[in-house]
């Protein structure tokens, strides 16, 4: 798949998803805006309920309270004898003594002339005698049929009801009453979850759109590490044949011929021997957790020595590794192979990078519990977007046409690898020109 083709899918797939969700989102205000004014108008709705329920409460407890007040030719005044304790429960002041079965048909009677058609409990507290009675609670059947409940969990007790020994009186609570409400559901509204389908399309589209480009990314690397494999190997191949081919003619030679032939042939048979090792190695390391054999060691000393042997066998022909020590003599616990092998992946990148004779300097400092060590150059540089790949396993920096630098792009793969399994940190700064700076971390192990 060509770099245009996916720019075209992930341009087309961001415009289709933008669209959809940008309609969801529409939809979902329009439907909570309907939501919101049905609640305004239920919740008008219900209080007029209420206040219906109320005056209809009111006026079948006050033909209670004059029912009884006929019954008993009593001509007390019946105004404000109810009172409304909360939306559930009324009281009413009388002074005759009441049975309750009495009291108990009376209310029946009167809550389905009002249209109260309620389960409801009513207590009587008699002063005279100073006793409270409660009531089971009566359900509403229909049709003007009224049950006492035999279900002994909806018994209530005059405590439940917060019944005061306080004048005489006779008190309704309506336990189930059914107040019309409407929940407040736009929480739960199927555009929501719509919406929230779409979402995880969307962020799975782009999981998928970044699986695809790496995937591009990597095979793209992978093609030039095969090509360039195949360039670094048949290099040697080609010289140990001819050289060879020379040996096998048969021709008069003197000794001098003979052991340069030989001398090429053992040159490129180790120089191909050593490529084929680095691969290994690296497959190995993917393979498997890297080992370490940690002692304590000056690392210091350890990097004098590298300076040394890298000036002597890289920079023959020109160049200078400079050292800036700055604080103690430290010691570091690490693996002082792996820990060289990486100086000189540095150091050997820091030559082969280079347009000019290569000045490379090495400088440490303390941070902390930490020992930094910095690898600075005079190269070529690294442009910024290619920064963030450069530790990716087979990754080269793209050099245009030009193919000089010979290599298979594992070099600062192994090296991130080995710092990671030091517990430590590698960092990169570099800009086109103006070389490049690798920042090691290590932790200390304390003075030596």
């Amino acid at each position: 798949m060509s770099r245009k083709t996916i720019l075209a899918v992930v341009v087309l797939g961001l415009l289709s998803l933008t669209t959809i969700l940008i309609v969801q989102l529409i939809w979902v205000k329009k439907t909570l805006e309907i939501q919101k004014n049905d609640i305004a108008i239920q919740n008008k709705e219900d209080s007029l309920n209420t206040r219906e329920f109320n005056y209809n409460m009111v006026r079948a407890l006050q033909n209670v309270a004059k029912t009884i007040q006929k019954d008993a030719k009593d001509s007390m005044d019946l105004y404000a004898t109810v009172r409304k304790i909360n939306e559930k429960h009324y009281t009413v002041d009388i002074t005759e003594e009441l049975e309750p079965y009495y009291l108990e048909t009376l209310l029946k009677k009167s809550f389905y002339t009002q249209n109260i058609d309620q389960d409801f409990v009513y207590g009587i507290y008699d002063c005279f005698l100073d006793t409270i009675y409660l009531s089971k609670l009566i359900e509403f059947k229909g049709d003007s049929i009224y049950e006492t409940t035999k279900n002994q969990s909806m018994d209530l007790t005059a405590s439940d009801l917060n019944l005061k020994k306080d004048g005489h009186y006779f008190t309704v609570y309506f336990p189930n009453l059914d107040k019309r409400t409407i929940q407040a559901t736009q929480f739960f509204s199927p555009w929501l979850y719509i919406t929230a389908i779409v979402i995880l399309v969307v962020v799975f589209f782009g999981y998928s759109l970044i699986i695809i480009i790496r995937q591009k990314r990597l095979s793209e690397v992978k093609t030039d590490f095969i090509n360039n494999m195949t360039h670094e190997l048949k290099t040697p191949i080609a010289t140990i044949s001819l050289s060879s081919e020379m040996l096998l003619r048969g021709e008069e030679m003197d000794l001098e011929k003979i052991k340069r032939y030989a001398g090429i042939i053992f040159k490129e048979n180790k120089r191909l021997e050593n490529q084929v090792e680095r691969v290994l190695n690296v497959a190995k390391i993917d393979r498997e957790q890297v080992v370490l054999k940690k002692e304590v060691f000056n690392i210091y000393e350890l990097l004098s020595e590298v300076k040394e042997n890298f000036e002597f066998n890289q920079l023959a022909n020109g160049g200078q590794v400079m050292l800036n020590f700055q604080g103690d003599q430290f010691t570091i616990h690490a693996d002082p192979v792996h820990i060289t092998n990486v100086l000189y992946n540095l150091l050997d990148n820091a030559a082969k990078y280079c347009d000019q004779i290569p000045l490379i300097k090495i400088s440490t400092k303390h941070e902390g519990k930490k020992l930094e060590v910095s690898v600075e150059d005079n190269g070529i540089g690294i442009k910024r977007e290619s920064l963030a790949m450069i530790f990716d396993k087979f990754y080269r920096v793209p050099t245009g046409n030009l193919h000089n630098v010979k290599g298979f792009g594992l070099g600062l793969y192994y090296v991130k690898l080995i710092i990671d399994a030091h517990d430590g940190r590698i960092d990169v700064k570099s800009s086109p020109g103006k070389g490049t700076t690798f920042v090691i971390s290590l932790p200390l192990s304390g003075p030596r």
